[in-house]
């Protein structure tokens, strides 16, 4: 890991104006190339606010957003969301088949320096234990775990540094869990020590898993693991 994060979250917070409400308490956080960070915590804690936040999908009422060093710009936030990007625990889809969702990004302005490659699709398919005939499946079959592997592979065909990950597993039963895992791993093998994620877990023992460094939240409060039962075995 090099001493200068990918991201550093400087003091950021977030406030509901409307409710008088703190929902993310000023923190400071650092993730460098090669980490691999948990968030554990009770349901509405804060753990969403903070990933959306660091993601820059909602804007910060205090703090700044640090990314290889240098503060961002309105110019660079494209480039920044696609390097640092959001999975969300129930993913959008739009009709058509896995494929047509899966070439949907490159349409967009911001992804017009790539193309859309069906055999890095297919393999990312397959590390997930998908069939050959998955991109061909329509969306409107697919259950929640196909979902959410059909939505993951969308974003790392396009080879972001950090994944922020919001309970991606949740709602899932435990072969689509794992598979998602397997994905994430398989991502993290194909660049050793370049990219980084924070995924955010009600499961312990995913936690311990998926991370080698784990974070607490508790009202809008992000800190260090301390108890046995919080930390990772």
């Amino acid at each position: 890991m090099t001493d200068v994060p990918l991201v550093l979250a400087d003091g950021i917070a977030r406030r509901d104006a409307q409710r008088a409400q703190t929902l993310l308490q000023p923190t400071t956080f650092a993730l460098r190339a090669g980490e691999r960070v948990a968030i554990t915590g009770p349901s509405g804690s804060g753990k969403s606010v903070f990933l959306r936040a660091l993601a820059l999908l909602d804007p910060l009422d205090a703090g700044r957003i640090l990314w290889h060093g240098a503060p961002l710009g309105r110019a660079a936030l494209p480039r920044y969301r696609r390097n640092v990007a959001y999975i969300r625990q129930r993913p959008a889809l739009v009709d058509g088949s896995v494929e047509d969702n899966l070439r949907y990004p490159f349409e967009l302005g911001v992804y017009r320096d790539v193309r859309f490659d069906r055999e890095r699709a297919s393999l990312l398919a397959e590390q997930a234990g998908r069939s050959s005939d998955f991109l061909g499946k329509p969306a409107s079959e697919l259950s929640g775990g196909e979902a959410q592997i059909a939505a993951l592979i969308r974003v790392l065909q396009l080879a972001p540094e950090v994944l922020l990950l919001d309970e991606p597993t949740a709602a899932l039963d435990p072969a689509s869990s794992l598979a998602i895992e397997a994905l994430v791993e398989a991502w993290f093998e194909a660049a050793p020590g370049r990219h980084a994620s924070v995924w955010v877990s009600h499961d312990l023992a995913q936690a311990a898993r998926m991370s080698g460094r784990h974070l607490t939240m508790r009202a809008g409060v992000l800190e260090e693991a301390t108890s046995p039962e919080e930390s990772p075995r």
